[in-house]
């Protein structure tokens, strides 16, 4: 039957979405989800015809995905892809995500992730395009948060990378407020999957702990592994990323588990998963601390709870299972 055949009244209206940065670790997982609601969604790299999106493959999305070439920090790429996709909901994941590779490339960092924010931004508000944006914030905005930190928590950033997310923060924030935009800005937590690049600790730890439980006499050498984050699971958290663009009112929120553990603690419970003991396995690395750290970050994730209805329901234990899992099965 021809489309426009079927009565008005019974079409059904399949909502646009674009993802910026869909190759990451969130994008995929968020892709899903949305093909999932029925959308129609569009992706972008740095350039679409050389990359694998391999963490797209490994979802079994990749053909359901329309890829596009984009470089965020490049105003003419924006507004010609927002002028090809014209998208329902924007969903900004893309630029430099790590925050020890910050302090080496801190103008790179700077660029890819607030310049960034600001074309996207700008575009909308040129064209007065009515599409839903988010912003994907950082934890790393806080610093030092002994005390849950909120919405309303002053931000102190000891990073290039969380330096760049605050200055993106207080631009969404400007935007909406000043020119009318329906954009907001999720302020997530650590998030972990098997998605997530080899170069976060979190992966290091879990593979490293397989590769022991299957006879590798190595040693892990860690940094602080006193610091305290709020590790959730990331295919969870997309799914408040969706929900803060379904609100009428956009705003702010923390996405986070409200449960704080030290890396020790992680380190504990990935090893504990496959029946070894983490503290006959890892020493202690001077080198691998950064030029500034974060001891604590703690969560106050109440907002989301009330007001959209979303609370984490794996936590660090749950994750550190998942995770090696994922893992074993992997090498399997």
């Amino acid at each position: 039957m021809r489309m426009d055949s079927v009565p008005k009244d019974i079409r059904i209206i399949m909502k646009r979405a674009l993802i910026i940065g869909v190759t990451g670790q969130d994008g995929p997982y968020l892709a899903k989800l949305l093909l999932d609601k029925g959308y129609e969604v569009h992706g972008t790299s740095r350039d679409h015809e050389s990359s694998s999106f391999g963490n797209l493959d490994r979802l079994g999305i990749k053909e359901r995905i329309t890829p596009h070439s984009l470089i965020s920090r490049d105003f003419r790429s924006v507004l010609a892809t927002l002028q090809a996709v014209q998208p329902d909901e924007i969903y900004n994941l893309s630029g430099q995500s790590s925050v020890a590779l910050s302090f080496l490339q801190p103008v790179e960092t700077f660029e890819s992730i607030s310049v960034a924010t600001v074309n996207i931004l700008e575009c909308l508000r040129m064209f007065n395009h009515p599409a839903k944006f988010y912003n994907a914030g950082s934890s790393e905005v806080f610093g030092n948060a002994p005390s849950a930190a909120s919405e309303q928590t002053l931000f102190c950033p000891r990073s290039p990378y969380a330096t760049a997310k605050a200055a993106a923060h207080y631009t969404v924030a400007n935007y909406r407020e000043a020119y009318g935009l329906k954009a907001c800005t999720g302020i997530l937590f650590n998030h972990e999957s098997p998605l997530r690049s080899a170069r976060f600790v979190t992966r290091k730890i879990v593979s490293a702990a397989v590769r022991i439980s299957r006879g590798s006499s190595e040693i892990l050498e860690l940094g602080n592994v006193r610091a305290r984050r709020d590790w959730g699971w990331a295919p969870e958290y997309v799914e408040a990323m969706w929900l803060m663009l379904q609100q009428d009112d956009c705003d702010d929120y923390v996405v986070a588990t409200g449960e704080t553990n030290g890396l020790d603690d992680f380190t504990d419970a990935v090893f504990k998963a496959v029946d070894l003991d983490w503290r006959e396995h890892v020493k202690y690395n001077n080198s691998l601390l950064r030029p500034s750290d974060i001891d604590i970050s703690s969560a106050d994730p109440g907002k989301a709870a009330t007001k959209l209805g979303w609370a984490a329901k794996y936590h660090m234990r749950d994750v550190a299972r998942l995770l090696v899992d994922a893992e074993l099965a992997a090498v399997d």
